[in-house]
């Protein structure tokens, strides 16, 4: 193998490792900001939540539950 194959693979390498950390880190950093709509639809769906409950309440298990629910959901958020 030639110095010259030899260079250009290893940039291959670096430049294909150097665009895997950058898509990461962008994929990362999308996720994470929440937008005014994002923030409206959670507090919709906890609005429908809660007339649901009101109109067929929910059993010590399925309040349970619910609660584990909402733990992992701020969990993620912080």
């Amino acid at each position: 193998m030639t110095a010259y194959n030899r260079f250009r693979q290893g940039m291959i390498r670096v430049l294909g490792s150097a665009l895997l950390v950058m898509g990461g880190a962008l994929v990362g950093v999308g996720c994470e900001r929440q937008g005014p709509v994002e923030k409206a639809g959670k507090k919709v769906d906890q609005a429908v939540e809660a007339a649901k409950d009101k109109l067929n309440p929910e059993g010590p298990i399925e309040k349970a539950g619910k609660k584990v629910d909402q733990a992992v959901e701020e969990a993620k958020g912080k």
